[in-house]
């Protein structure tokens, strides 16, 4: 008989089947009869140097899952500061301190989709590419597409020698009290770390009709959790 852990793996892979269209993430098992072992896809998000490219991740699923994390790496190079050029180990808080057991394998296949979308050079896996990154992006963005073209598969392309110029200027919205609207900090902040951002928490929080609880934080039924990341996966 399978086990519960087992059971949740096997729903998952076929909601991931489901929405393959919607999410641009697959995964599967290597051996149909191991459901702990996975290979996982994703596409090269566009308007980046890795865009054209598929990027496969070894997947292992942990005896405690969903209480731990999956243990992500990638199968396929690539330059990226938070991802290491040598084993492809990853550097994402979703993968450790920011997992929660409502997590699923597409959220954290998405979540490293993100990832490429948005490198942090400032909390790297690899220091020598965060280190390109900061201090020559044009350089970091070529090589990045390079990698990509060689090891993903990506159609070679111009690539904007601007693109990571500058970091994006810090909003002064995302220190403005208002934009949690009543809710806890910490409390938004629990999915914010999974990759989303504040405004779409929030969003999220008034759909399910979150208490604000006067502002204090709390913890949320597991309930709640599973509708909150639904709405922000667009599920809901």
């Amino acid at each position: 008989m399978a086990s519960t852990r087992e059971r949740r793996i096997a729903k998952e892979l076929a909601d991931i089947h489901n929405d393959k269209d919607n999410s641009g993430v697959l995964a599967h098992p290597i051996d149909p009869s191991n459901l702990t072992h996975l290979k996982g896809t994703f596409p090269g998000p566009p308007d980046t140097p890795y865009a054209g490219g598929t990027f496969q991740v070894d997947i292992i699923i942990p005896d405690m899952y969903p209480f731990k994390s999956p243990i992500m790496k990638f199968d396929t190079k690539i330059w990226h500061p938070n991802v290491s050029s040598v084993t492809g180990a990853i550097c994402l808080d979703t993968l450790g301190t920011g997992w929660s057991p409502v997590g699923t394998i597409k959220m954290a296949l998405i979540s490293l989709r993100m990832l490429l979308e948005s490198p942090n050079p400032k909390d790297p896996q690899d220091a020598e590419v965060a280190k390109m990154l900061m201090e020559n992006p044009s350089q970091f963005a070529q090589k990045a597409h390079d990698w990509a073209v060689k090891h993903a598969g990506a159609p070679r392309r111009e690539i904007e020698s601007n693109i990571y110029k500058q970091e994006k200027p810090v909003e002064t919205k995302k220190d403005d009290p208002s934009r949690y609207q009543g809710y806890n900090k910490d409390l938004v902040d629990r999915f914010v770390v999974m990759g989303f951002d504040v405004d779409a928490v929030v969003e999220a929080f008034n759909f399910v009709g979150i208490d604000r609880n006067g502002g204090e934080d709390y913890e949320l039924e597991e309930a709640y959790m599973g509708d909150i990341t639904a709405r922000l996966l667009g599920e809901q």
